[in-house]
Order: structure tokens, then sequence, then C-alpha cells
């Protein structure tokens, strides 16, 4: 019989991008000159027209529609909070990355400290590639608000992707701290601490992940690549087929069961999956070839 060697596996690092919620509060006034007053109250009730058609607009997906009433609210009232950081989830939900960093930064100019836009100019700038700047900006947002567990989370990505994974299992560990419910970073801190090659740690991680979502398919699937690494093939085809019960188009989850069945030496079992894996669509030439073989 011939053996597979290679084992593929498609760990996946989540980050949760759903901004804070919108704003939904007026227009604040200022009623220390009568005379101003009146004509700042005639403006701002336009602006508030506005800015609400833009809010309903915006909940119900019309995003374009959005921008172009806050923007009208904005020309009414240039110095409103609420319109910059509104306009700018917008522009993020339609991809306008630099738009959306261009109005986060004058929500910051208006009201430095919100740690909110410093967060959502931060996703921005992950949009462009710009990891630095999003760290700087996690990082401003975590100095006005320590608990911020989202903030800690996403830093935390980015160090993984950089390759400095014992930040972020450090990122990570501070958001579960402040957030005890925060499914992602237990998740995401298995990633780190299984590049860290603490396998033990990982599946700890991915099972708090599962306890707080028992249908998270990638955590049950990369709980299964680390007990299979320890060889614990009966624990890792456990995994996997909960993994397919949820999703049962996973090819890889398929693959890795053929392979973790042929360690145990049930090969009509791993036949099965193998040829599954090949009915999904799967291109993959050793596969193919050990069904050959084998099947």
């Amino acid at each position: 019989m011939k053996k597979r060697t290679a084992f593929i596996s498609a760990i996946l690092s989540l980050i949760p991008l759903a901004q804070p919620s919108i704003i939904k509060n007026g227009v604040a006034l200022t009623t220390t000159v009568l005379i101003l007053a009146v004509h700042e109250n005639v403006n701002a009730r336009n602006a508030t027209y506005f800015f609400d058609r833009a809010f309903n607009k915006a909940e119900k997906g019309n995003h374009s529609g959005a921008i172009s009433d806050y923007t009208k609210s904005i020309s009414l009232n240039p110095k409103e909070f609420a319109s910059y950081y509104n306009r700018a989830l917008s522009k993020y939900a339609m991809k306008d990355f630099y738009g959306s960093i261009s109005d986060n930064t004058k929500a910051i100019e208006i009201n430095p400290e919100n740690a909110d836009p410093y967060y959502n100019r931060a996703l921005a700038k992950e949009g462009i590639k710009d990891f630095s700047g999003a760290i700087f900006d996690y990082t401003n947002a975590i100095k006005i608000n320590s608990e911020y567990s989202g903030a800690y989370n996403n830093r935390g990505v980015i160090y993984i992707d950089l390759g400095d994974n014992y930040l972020a299992v450090s990122d990570f560990s501070k958001a579960i701290v402040h957030d005890s419910n925060n499914k992602l970073a237990y998740y995401n801190r298995g990633i780190a601490k299984s590049n860290l090659n603490d396998n033990y740690g990982a599946i700890k991680d991915y099972t708090k992940a599962i306890e707080l979502d028992p249908l998270y398919v990638d955590a049950y699937y990369n709980r299964g690549i680390e007990k299979f690494d320890l060889e614990d093939y009966y624990g890792a085809i456990s995994d996997y087929t909960k993994t397919i019960k949820f999703d049962s188009d996973y090819i890889y989850a398929y693959l890795n069961r053929s392979i973790s069945k042929e360690k145990i030496g049930d090969i009509k079992g791993a036949c099965l999956d193998a040829k599954k894996v090949i009915s999904l669509g799967n291109t993959n030439l050793e596969n193919k070839k050990w069904v050959r073989d084998n099947c």
C-alpha cells in the first residue's frame, strides 16, 4: 500500500470586520449667542433631516445614498462628528478605503478621545495593506479604551501575518481578559499557539471557541489538525467528522480524515473520503494517485 505523505491544512485567521454601531444621536447645538443660536438651529434641523435619512438608507444597505445624504448633512454642519463617522462606515462598506480613512481622520480631529474611529480607520488601513498604520490606530484605540477587546484581537491578527506569534498570543490573551466570550480571540490564539508548536495550548483554545460556538466549523477543523500532529488519529477523525457535519463540502476535512483513517488502517473508509475529495472537484494529484493504487 502506498502512503500519502502530504498532510494538507488550511488554517484560517479570522478578523471581526463589523465596525462599532453607527451613531444615531442628533446634532449638538450651542446657545451662547442668541442670534448665532437661531441660525445654527435652522441649519441643524436641515442637517438632522439629511443625517436621519442617511442613517435609514445605510441600515437598508443603500450606502451610496447614505453617503450622499451624510455629505449634505456635513455641508450644513461641518463639525458634526457623527456624520463623518457614519459616512466613513458607508464608504468602508463600499470598499472605498481611502475615503473611509479620510472621514475617520476628520472624526478623530473633531473628537480625539473617541476610540471607535481609530478602530474603524485601522480596518480601512488594512484594506489598503497599510499594516503598520493599522497597528498604530489599534494601539491608539487601546490607549483611549484599555478594554477594547476587538482592537486587541485585530492587532493580534496583524502580528500573526507579520510572523510575531508571541505578540499575537499576548494581544489575544488581553482580548479574552476584557471579553471572555470573544470566540475569535480564542480561535486566533489557537492559531498563534499552533505556529509556536504549542499543540496542546492550541487544542485548548479551539475547544473554548467551540464551547462558545458549537457550530464553529473552522475551530473543529483546526483542532483536528493539532490532534493529528499529536498522533491522536481517532480524535482527529472525530473533529473532521464534525467539520463535515456542519459543512458537507469542506474538501480538506475529507482529505485529512482520509489520511487519518489510513493511519489507523481503515483503508475502506480512507478510500471513501479520498473519492469524495475527487467528486468535490479537488485536483490533488497525489490523492488521485493514492486512490488509483489503493482503492
